[in-house]
């Protein structure tokens, strides 16, 4: 009974450690995520002692209460803090360390049918951002933060800041200093694919203003209008008695010509 209380106390702390909207004991006590971790307490103690279907009862009804669906099997420890929560889901073989934080909408989930330890492990200090998703039998380091709306489902070191689909680790963090540093040159294959794609469709674009270019010119050189041909040929259609040959063998011909006529 003596630890249950202290690990109320720590889990309340940490909501008013955690929360800048928690202001006065009277509106903690109102929280749902603080309501899910009493609940969580009270069946996972009872699921130690091999009680059956009793702690299912418990976890059930603080899900339809508060939103919050934690399987009595899982290990939670001190100071957890679940913020707003509707929609968390924590497996049965997760295991939270001290100090853990969660926002609404967070999965801890498996990958499978598979038995034994198939729910991620959150060290101490972990933060999972929004809507995360931590899935498998992995391990959230000590001091590491999730970002919202991630999918994990590889090991995140510690004290390092993993965000995407699926995540990857995008900054470290000094666990004396506090201070981040950036990752660079990060393998982003999606991003590499979209580069590549863009480049393609350039040089396709430029080769398409190339055949225009050619075809638009092919077409004015052989299928100007009359109005472009050469006035001399013109003329020669026009006016063939005017168009006489220069030669004076070729005039001779024609005057002979009209005359035998």
């Amino acid at each position: 009974m003596g630890q249950f209380i202290a690990m109320l106390r720590a889990d309340i702390a940490a909501i008013f450690r955690n929360d800048p909207a928690a202001t006065n004991f009277a509106e903690v006590l109102l929280y749902p995520g603080l309501h899910a971790i009493v609940n969580h307490r009270i069946a996972h103690s009872l699921w130690r002692l091999g009680i059956p279907v009793v702690p299912r009862v418990i976890s059930q009804w603080s899900r339809f209460v508060t939103g919050i669906e934690i399987h009595p099997g899982a290990t939670i420890g001190s100071g957890f803090f679940i913020d707003h929560g509707m929609g968390t889901v924590i497996g049965e073989t997760a295991e939270i360390g001290d100090n853990v934080m969660l926002y609404q909408g967070v999965t801890l989930g498996g990958t499978g049918k598979q038995l034994g330890k198939r729910h991620p492990t959150l060290h101490d200090g972990v933060i999972v951002g929004v809507g995360a998703s931590v899935l498998g039998a992995i391990s959230i380091g000590c001091g590491a933060r999730i970002g919202g709306g991630a999918v994990v489902v590889k090991d995140v070191p510690p004290f390092s800041t993993a965000i995407g689909i699926p995540a990857r680790i995008v900054a470290t963090r000094d666990p004396i200093t506090g201070e981040s540093r950036r990752v660079e040159e990060l393998p982003d294959p999606e991003g590499d694919m979209l580069r590549d794609l863009r480049d393609r469709l350039l040089e396709i674009e430029q080769r398409f203003d190339e055949l225009v270019e050619q075809t638009s010119s092919h077409t004015h050189h052989h299928h100007h209008s009359p109005d472009t041909l050469h006035s001399d040929v013109w003329k020669q259609l026009e006016h063939p008695d005017d168009a006489a040959p220069d030669d004076p063998d070729k005039r001779k011909d024609r005057s002979y010509d009209n005359s035998s006529l």
